[in-house]
């Protein structure tokens, strides 16, 4: 567990690179030092590149991975294509067909039942639907799957237990949370040893400021981005 703990401000904040009309990859960053979050890992840098709300892609050596691509194609125009998706859940700021089918190519996809029931033939020939408490490897990283729901009593419509997905993602020897739609459930608060936390805070859907605090204090990652909001 490192020693310390940043609190990013916002994902909005940080820069990406263009070269030429398009955005460096993980691996291209190491040699042109691509302006952003670089997280070390045994094994090279994790880069953060920070779309919008709830979107992200992270890149790793050869790994590109978007994380609820949405807003359509044009807002990915100067990404490098992915190498693997990954999607939480069904609402709309998360899960967008037209997005997906637009930037997808034959990148594998790792996504809830939820999702997956919605996607067209060519989409799920691709893609694997996997449960909470699950995990795999999409394209030799390795995934686990964990609990992303309501907790508040009042707030269970939406997000049900069971619907949506948070991920664990193991890059080198860091593990990276994307928490999708939650409140602090048993799961996350369980959590240890999480190098990178991405969680959400909105009201009234997501987590208050008071319970961010709640998990960040109690599963310690060393490093969290407020996000989605």
């Amino acid at each position: 567990m490192p020693k310390r703990r940043d609190v990013v401000a916002g994902m909005a904040t940080l820069p990406l690179l263009s070269l030429g009309g398009r955005f460096v990859t993980a691996s291209w960053a190491q040699e042109m030092q691509l302006d952003g979050d670089r997280i070390a890992t045994a094994d090279g840098d994790i880069v953060v590149h920070p779309v919008d709300h709830a979107s992200l892609v992270l890149g790793f050596g050869d790994a590109v991975i978007y994380v609820d691509p949405v807003g359509g194609a044009a807002r990915y125009a100067g990404l490098p294509p992915p190498t693997a998706i990954l999607v939480t859940h069904g609402h709309g700021d998360h899960f967008d067909l037209p997005t997906l089918e637009a930037i997808a190519g034959t990148a594998p996809i790792l996504t809830s039942q939820d999702v997956f029931d919605q996607l067209p033939e060519a989409l799920k020939a691709n893609a694997t639907a996997v449960a909470n408490g699950g995990s795999g490897e999409i394209n030799g990283i390795a995934v686990a799957v964990t609990t992303a729901h309501n907790v508040t009593a009042d707030r269970m419509n939406y997000h049900p237990v069971g619907v949506g997905n948070g991920y664990l993602i193991t890059l080198g020897d860091k593990v990276v949370y994307v928490a999708g739609d939650t409140e602090p459930t048993p799961e996350m608060l369980a959590l240890t040893g999480i190098a990178v936390a991405f969680l959400p805070m909105n009201l009234p859907y997501t987590m208050t400021p008071e319970q961010a605090a709640e998990a960040i204090n109690t599963s310690k990652p060393a490093i969290v981005y407020p996000y989605h909001y």
